[in-house]
């Protein structure tokens, strides 16, 4: 049910909030991300299942993330193995951020807003009207709140990509399945990978800037092999968000899907 929910509650999301080409001329879209060097082939999938409504893009934060095996993992040289402890670095130092994002759905429908950290994790994503919703963690919860409605969907924060980019320290080669590091001259790119019985194999992308590793977008692809993909830019960490911009009203009516 609670799977089902969340790929309802994506499709109502991006019919309702999807902005015209005109609007997306002047944002910086995603990059194409870059082929693991490891040759890590992508997560085993199955067919995709009807959607309801005139969308099918994946809304990326209601995807269930469980806490990882312990991989018997693949083995990194000494450079790879640098690399994670310098990302890993960089995102531990991170502890408030604020900038603008955008959005592209399996079915390149793009959404665009402004996103607002406080870790450990807190973080609010407030789309651009026309779209009405906004996804708030509050260090416990994820909830997707949608303001016309006044409805909202809850998951809890350990069960989604999100805990990465919101722990206070993360160690990428202990706290993860990492399964593919590399870079080039432009991007350094992890691959992380979970698995779960009842859902399937789904995968978190994180892409940097090569030089200074400042983040870039994530890509998080479903057990049904649909990818959506969040483009950050305009970055701010010395900005204090409003602590407001974090409190969830669990008097909303919220649908708990663990």
């Amino acid at each position: 049910m609670a799977r089902r929910n969340s790929v309802i509650l994506a499709a109502v999301v991006c019919a309702a909030c999807a902005i015209s080409p005109a609007l997306a001329e002047n944002i910086p879209l995603p990059t194409p991300a870059p082929l693991p060097k490891t040759g890590v082939a992508p997560p085993a999938t199955s067919p995709a299942p009807a959607q309801a409504g005139p969308s099918s893009s994946f809304f990326p934060f209601t995807l269930p993330f469980g806490k990882g095996s312990s991989s018997e993992a693949s083995k990194f040289d000494a450079k790879q193995q640098n690399l994670l402890d310098r990302i890993s670095l960089y995102l531990s130092s991170v502890q408030t951020l604020v900038g603008s994002f955008v959005q592209v759905g399996p079915d390149g429908a793009r959404t665009q807003g402004t996103f607002y950290i406080q870790k450990p994790g807190k973080v609010r994503f407030a789309y651009n009207p026309p779209s009405p919703i906004d996804v708030i963690a509050d260090g416990s919860y994820v909830a997707v709140h949608n303001r016309d409605l006044e409805t909202q969907d809850l998951w809890r924060l350990s069960q989604t990509p999100l805990r990465y980019l919101l722990a206070e320290h993360i160690d990428l080669m202990h706290d993860t399945d990492v399964v593919s590091v590399s870079s080039d001259d432009k991007f350094a790119t992890v691959i992380i990978e979970e698995s779960q019985i009842m859902i399937g194999t789904s995968r978190l992308m994180i892409m940097f800037d090569a030089k200074d590793l400042t983040l870039k977008q994530w890509t998080v692809t479903d057990p049904q092999g649909l990818n959506t993909t969040v483009a950050v830019f305009n970055l701010d960490p010395t900005k204090k968000p409003d602590p407001n911009n974090f409190v969830i009203n669990y008097q909303n009516g919220g649908i708990s899907n663990q």
